[in-house]
């Protein structure tokens, strides 16, 4: 696997926090990524539901509109579309033992943007 952009896959990015969906666009989009934007959880299972090209869900934890917070759409992504990796970001603490689908990954908040595409290519190559 090469790192060119078409060998990239889209990622389903989910963050309420309009200038840090913004911030992490912006980093995945120059790192190669195909980055499509959801600010809540519904909005995320409508891209699911309509595309069938996303590749890996990058969701936040504390999502106050809409009927879930980032840990219930992981686990729902990770039933729903078993073959889509799941990494979840937040800066209001780690996961408890049942929060997470297994073999999601999490990264805490405020992360360096090299930390994130680092993680994200490493946890993609795994899951290929």
């Amino acid at each position: 696997m090469s790192d060119s952009p078409s060998d990239q896959p889209v990622v389903l990015l989910v963050e309420d926090d309009g200038l840090l969906l913004m911030e992490a666009s912006d980093t995945l989009a120059d790192a190669g990524f195909t980055v499509v934007e959801a600010t809540h959880a519904d909005k995320a299972l409508k891209v699911l539901e309509n595309r069938d090209d996303v590749g890996v869900l990058m969701t936040d934890v504390d999502m106050p509109q809409g009927s879930m917070d980032g840990f219930a759409l992981a686990r729902l992504v990770a039933h729903r579309w078993p073959s889509i990796p799941v990494l979840v970001v937040s800066g209001m603490g780690t996961p408890g033992p049942h929060d997470m689908p297994d073999g999601a990954r999490f990264i805490p908040k405020p992360y360096e943007p090299t930390t994130l595409v680092r993680t994200l290519q490493a946890f993609i190559s795994r899951a290929a």
